[in-house]
């Protein structure tokens, strides 16, 4: 018999991490191949724009990891919209993760009221669409290659 608890715990939740960790190494011959290298570990990546003004205009933030980066959160100020800054944000992180992390990828969520047509002409595309999430509003997650040729 099982005793089934909803409880936040970062002490269970750590283990239950650390044996899936080592459930997937022993599955997967690609993550125990990555076990213990820097592409393993999630390094930070950040871009930000201020203006003339020293205020800042626009951020992006997300994080590399397996050799894909991972956009989280990308925001332009109003004032900035439209300019051509929120594309320039994502190039200089794809630059950064394909140069210093060698990423081959890039991917992200966004919602359908956010940025799924910007992606769409930063060269990403969709892979995947959860409906409802949450209700009434349409996830998307995109892709994008990041590997160079020749």
């Amino acid at each position: 018999m099982f005793s089934i608890e909803v409880v936040n715990d970062a002490e269970r939740r750590d283990v239950v991490e650390q044996r899936l960790t080592e459930t997937n190494s022993e599955r997967s011959a690609v993550l125990r191949s990555l076990r213990g290298t820097p592409a393993e570990d999630s390094v930070p990546l950040q871009v930000y724009a201020t203006g003339a003004d020293g205020e800042l205009a626009g951020g992006l933030t997300g994080y590399v990891q397996y050799h894909w980066l991972h956009i989280d959160l990308l925001w332009v100020d109003a004032r900035h919209r439209g300019t051509g800054l929120g594309g320039r944000l994502v190039a200089a992180a794809e630059e950064s993760a394909r140069r210093r992390h060698g990423c081959v990828g890039s991917r992200v969520q966004t919602w359908d009221f956010q940025a799924p047509d910007f992606y769409r002409k930063q060269g990403y595309r969709v892979v995947a669409t959860v409906e409802d999430y949450p209700p009434g509003v349409t996830d998307y997650t995109l892709i994008k290659s990041l590997a160079t040729d020749g």
